[in-house]
């Protein structure tokens, strides 16, 4: 035990050193992209590490190919810059892209790409953040994490995965119903990606059974010609939390129906209420819901086995099946690589809700764990850049003596 931590000490003595002058920020998605052009519009500059070869990767890599925003494109602004106008209500996936690709530009941002980060410390004795990747250690005064809550696929285990004979694939490398096609297909997980999914796989003659283990909140994506989200958004300004969940409810079951005769049986919680306190977003319909009447989308009960050949369910039923898709989300990751920190649960979220979670100890930062979308990562970026740069200004002579800190370190 005793040589492996020498091994590990000597290997980090080993390491080049680097000071950066500003915020370390780890994740170059949305939330480190919106931090770094926070703090660039104040004249702080920062360096993002990202572990992949591109920016927003999540988008890029781990989506599939219909995806749209599920939001109009005024509510998944980043700060600072807007879409452009000729964009579409509901971006799609490259639309997006490419706004994240114009940001970056837009405000010279350029990540350290290939930079997994191992292990990010805050050293007592300096007052500095240590941040380890595979062959430097990066040093500064102030951490913002901004991996988000979407950084891993969260992969549930079920009895009998290995004994499948099929297929079992993530959502985060699902791009297309077109390799499914005339398949029977059980998708786990009834959220947007599950629905929308499900959705697609209809299109190309799969027949996919969808898994519903828990209630849900089903809403049109758009009331009156205007979106959902925005109607209740304004309705809130005016109206208690309360009552403004009873008005879209009143309205989705005048338009969608019971939803409850479908399988997909309602919280008794109101969907926003649901959402501020667990994080649980409500279903936006974009067509899945008319496949369900129709019966070309199955509903399922909850999964008790996975078999050779299908599955055992909960209500006794077994079926057969060809694929298995897991619309299951995703996790955090920062319990991996922040070390020596009180701010995060064992899950990777800030113990501090939203709106107050974003700032820490000693110099650390969150953005992107809102549970609320790219606005909160708006606002978290917004407020990070202001506290940084308020220090900046009142401690410009710390960029004189930061080099005698690194010389100091690099004897300790």
């Amino acid at each position: 035990m005793g040589y492996c931590k020498e091994q590990e000490q000597q290997q980090e003595n080993m390491l080049k050193q680097v000071w950066v002058h500003g915020p370390i920020i780890i994740g170059a998605g949305p939330s480190g992209l919106a931090a770094a052009a926070c703090l660039s519009q104040h004249g702080v500059p920062s360096l993002i590490l990202e572990k992949t070869d591109c920016i927003a990767s999540l988008w890029q890599q781990r989506t599939y190919d219909r995806l749209k925003l599920h939001l109009p494109k005024r509510f998944c602004e980043l700060p600072l810059l807007g879409f452009p106008d000729n964009f579409p209500k509901y971006p799609t996936k490259h639309q997006f892209i490419s706004y994240m690709e114009s940001y970056a530009l837009h405000f010279s941002i350029q990540p350290k790409f290939k930079q997994a980060v191992q292990k990010a410390e805050f050293d007592n004795v300096t007052g500095f953040w240590r941040v380890q990747t595979q062959d430097q250690e990066y040093i500064s005064r102030w951490l913002i994490a901004a991996t988000g809550e979407n950084a891993e696929p969260l992969i549930p285990e079920i009895v009998g995965m290995e004994k499948f004979n099929g297929p079992i694939i993530h959502t985060s490398v699902y791009k297309s119903g077109s390799e499914f096609k005339n398949q029977r297909v059980l998708v786990v997980g009834c959220g947007n990606s599950g629905m929308e999914v499900s959705l697609d796989l209809c299109r190309y003659n799969a027949i996919p059974h969808m898994v519903v283990r828990k209630n849900v909140h089903v809403l049109p994506r758009e009331m009156f010609g205007m979106s959902t989200f925005g109607i209740a958004m304004a309705l809130l300004k005016w109206f208690p939390l309360k009552l403004v969940d009873k008005f879209l409810l009143l309205v989705a079951n005048f338009t969608l129906g019971n939803t409850d005769q479908l399988g997909l049986r309602r919280p008794k919680t109101g969907p926003i209420e649901l959402k501020n306190v667990t994080g649980k977003t409500p279903v936006l319909d974009v067509g899945a819901l008319s496949q369900i009447r129709s019966g070309k989308i199955k509903v399922v009960e909850g999964v008790k086995e996975i078999t050779r050949n299908g599955v055992k369910f909960m209500d006794g039923q077994d079926k057969e099946f060809d694929s298995i898709i897991l619309a299951t989300g995703y996790k955090s990751n920062v319990p991996t690589w922040l070390k020596g920190c009180d701010l995060f649960t064992k899950d990777g979220m800030p113990k501090t809700p939203f709106p107050d979670g974003w700032k820490g100890e000693n110099g650390l930062y969150t953005v992107g764990f809102t549970r609320r979308g790219l606005l909160g990562t708006a606002s978290d970026a917004v407020k990070i850049g202001q506290h940084i740069a308020e220090q900046w200004r009142t401690n410009k002579d710390c960029n004189k003596s930061c080099n005698s800190h690194v010389i100091q370190l690099g004897k300790s």
